[in-house]
């Protein structure tokens, strides 16, 4: 993987306010914007590309399934979790890392989905993400979503890895950017 540094904004609202001021950064070569497409992707790509244009990027006029790439100075890439198409957010990017075979995927599924609903702690849009901490509790050594696929317990090799995997690549490891715009 290339190198690159992540920036967490703490939320969309901030991440977007920070598009223009980050594609200004002297000597800047890549910028990459990754956000939850949530329940509405069309209107989270339509926020970060007016964003851009402010800041003279000129992006395409939609996102491209493996992930954007727009070329200049800084190259900026995009990419709208889980999968640039879908609604969702990084929790249903993990779940499709998780291997097919697993076995104790199933029980953390129906773990979560059988505490009743008056003792849930967490919010009726959330269930995906308390059944991926389910399923990551049971591992050797239990570790954050994003750490988890770095010792094996999430698949690398899933479709969708790769495909985010050659977008950061595109982003951040290439002079020039593999993938169409």
């Amino acid at each position: 993987m290339p190198a690159f540094d992540i920036l967490e904004k703490k939320g969309f609202q901030n991440l977007v306010k920070a598009i223009g001021p980050e594609v200004k950064v002297s000597g800047r070569i890549a910028v990459g914007i990754l956000a939850d497409a949530n329940d509405d992707p069309d209107a989270r790509w339509d926020e970060i590309v007016d964003k851009l244009r402010r800041a003279g990027v000129e992006p395409p006029n939609g996102p491209h399934p493996a992930g954007s790439v727009i070329d200049g100075r800084p190259r900026a890439g995009i990419w709208l979790m889980p999968d640039n198409a879908s609604k969702g957010e990084f929790e249903d990017f993990v779940e499709k890392l998780i291997p097919e075979d697993d076995p104790v995927w199933p029980l953390a599924e129906r773990y979560v989905s059988g505490i009743p609903r008056d003792a849930r702690k967490f919010k009726p849009g959330k269930i995906l993400r308390a059944r991926i901490h389910a399923w990551l509790a049971t591992r050797a050594e239990p570790r954050k979503m994003g750490a988890a696929i770095g010792i094996g317990d999430l698949d690398a090799t899933a479709p969708l890895a790769k495909t985010f995997a050659e977008w950061l690549q595109a982003v951040f490891g290439q002079s020039e950017p593999t993938l169409p715009p």
